[in-house]
């Protein structure tokens, strides 16, 4: 499938390195967003941020190539790549621990009148609550660029109040919600801070979304090879977008494009969970 949408993902990326079997994976959320664009067929896709100078951030930086994404914009600075310590449990992943990003961590992008008229290039451009990228947000709101934003686990009242209104489209994770009713009064409360649209993905639950007028119900579908949640939640709302975004395009942005992207989505987000790591590209460990 193609879709007639431009994606960068802005922010973060790492090496997850699975520990139990020795291997390392290129990931990160903003990484992974432009990976899974181009593999769901996005028309342009590019990723925008700084990785260290050891083997881990050369082996992200080869994978990239070897995906076909545009890092014309990326930074290489001296230290640390980004890395998570990662396991699996029943084919569920489990983090261990991480380095806080490495040197992306230390050595924040600025982003100049140059990078932002690169970014207006693009239909959508992606970071998330570990991109290290919140007080750039404003930049990206004041030159018209669309947003989209994954919020995570410990991301906290006081941090969607400061960042929502920055965002155009928001994800979260609702795994834990004790009820449904709950998840709709949390969307609801996080599409008031500003989003015009607003997900929360709840594992093998599926997800529920809401757009301000009503909430869709989407299942989750089927893995016919499980091997690794790892980047489930990415690839869904990355295939989400390139089909919405889409289709808005043509002038079809209502609830039957909702409906359509959400179940494009889930389809595609099983099929990832049948890849190692997020998407492939396994190496050795390298100490």
């Amino acid at each position: 499938m193609a879709f007639n949408v431009n994606a960068l993902g802005f922010g973060d990326n790492v090496v997850d390195r699975y520990e139990h079997i020795h291997t390392m994976y290129p990931g990160g959320n903003a990484v992974n967003f432009a990976v899974y664009a181009k593999k769901c067929g996005a028309a342009r896709s590019a990723y925008m941020g700084i990785f260290g100078n050891d083997a881990a951030a050369e082996h992200v930086i080869a994978s990239l190539e070897d995906e076909g994404i545009e890092l014309d914009k990326c930074e290489q600075m001296i230290g640390e790549n980004g890395a998570a310590r990662v396991t699996v449990v029943d084919g569920d992943r489990v983090f261990l621990g991480s380095n806080e990003g490495g040197i992306r961590g230390d050595a924040r992008y600025v982003l100049d009148r140059f990078d932002l008229s690169y970014m207006k290039q693009f239909d959508v451009v992606h970071s998330g609550n570990y991109c290290f990228t919140e007080r750039e947000l404003p930049k990206l709101k004041a030159a018209g660029v669309t947003v989209s934003f994954d919020f995570s686990d410990d991301s906290t009242d006081e941090y969607y109040e400061q960042i929502a209104l920055y965002v155009d489209f928001a994800f979260f994770s609702a795994a834990d919600a004790a009820s449904e009713d709950e998840i709709r009064e949390r969307l609801a409360w996080v599409k008031g801070l500003g989003p015009r649209f607003v997900s929360a993905t709840a594992g093998a639950e599926g997800c529920i979304a809401y757009d301000g007028e009503r909430y869709y119900r989407q299942l989750a579908k089927p893995v016919t090879d499980m091997k690794d949640t790892m980047g489930a939640g990415d690839s869904f709302l990355t295939s989400f977008l390139m089909c919405y975004l889409d289709s808005a395009k043509r002038g079809e942005d209502g609830a039957e494009a909702i409906e359509r992207a959400l179940d494009f989505a889930a389809g595609f987000a099983s099929t990832v969970c049948g890849m190692e790591g997020s998407w492939g590209h396994g190496a050795p460990i390298v100490e």
